[in-house]
């Protein structure tokens, strides 16, 4: 019998190669975009277009599709949610009773689906080839200042991604110049590097008990532009835990901005 996949799908290109790396194991996916996600229509068996504020619709089609097994993929920004409490549905508000935060709210939903026999399951599953694994992605390797405020950064940035509050920190001159909280990664870097000005250095690192099920850490394009805008030198991301869109045309532009990208473990 033919497995259904229901696929929660928020902004960016990882939802339709998802959706196509599903049907390639042999899924039936039906897609639910709650955002603009490139690909996903021609990848997808069905397209529902769906909001965070009509989750009731959401739970209904996936009992009437048999869905078996739920991913989530793709931006879901935390500003919309905000923004969207108020007109929340009875669904919605049961989801966020417990708050906002990610933990909750993956807590939530995954206690929802497992009601209705549905698996949350690992996006890595559906992404796995586009985790960065390489100790660096571009000719060019961090000097000397370089490394010693990405290891700084590193151990900051672990710490507070192990406390829920964000994953991104941007380091110049042995200040930590931003902190990402809701805002996202490229807002903050754009935050960070416009207060430092030109040589600051960004590192992005994941939470030791991460749940993969809800949210893969990832970098693309728009992060190296903030970051070549505001004049940064070096950027340093989880290896084996970080998501790379399109990592030939990011190494390309890291090259031509001068940006080194290396990836971090525990020898950090």
């Amino acid at each position: 019998m033919e497995r259904c996949l229901g696929l929660m799908a928020g902004a960016g290109v990882l939802p339709g190669r998802a959706a196509a790396e599903a049907r390639r194991q042999g899924w039936r996916v039906v897609a639910f975009a709650f955002d603009d996600a490139p690909g996903l229509a021609d990848a997808a068996h069905r397209v529902q277009t769906s909001t965070v504020t009509d989750l009731g619709s959401v739970l209904t089609a996936l009992g009437g599709e048999a869905v078996s097994a739920v991913a989530f993929v793709g931006g879901f920004a935390k500003h919309t949610v905000f923004a969207s409490a108020g007109r929340a549905d009875e669904a919605g508000r049961g989801l966020a009773r417990e708050g906002f935060s990610d933990d909750s709210l993956g807590r939530q939903a995954a206690a929802l689906l497992a009601g209705m026999g549905i698996e949350v399951l690992d996006q890595r599953r559906f992404l796995a080839p586009w985790l960065v694994t390489a100790e660096r992605l571009t000719a060019r390797a961090p000097d000397e200042a370089e490394w010693t405020e990405l290891r700084e950064g590193w151990r900051l940035a672990r710490e507070l991604a192990n406390r829920g509050v964000g994953q991104t920190v941007v380091r110049a001159r042995g200040v930590t110049v931003a902190v990402e909280a809701a805002e996202g990664t490229d807002a903050a870097i754009r935050r960070g590097v416009g207060l430092s000005g030109p040589g600051a250095v960004v590192v992005k690192a994941v939470a030791d008990a991460h749940d993969f099920r809800f949210d893969i850490p990832t970098i693309g394009l728009a992060t190296l532009e903030a970051m070549a805008a505001g004049g940064a030198t070096a950027l340093g991301v989880a290896r084996g835990r970080t998501l790379v869109v399109d990592g030939d045309a990011v190494a390309r532009r890291a090259e031509a901005a001068g940006i080194a990208v290396v990836t971090l473990g525990d020898e950090a």
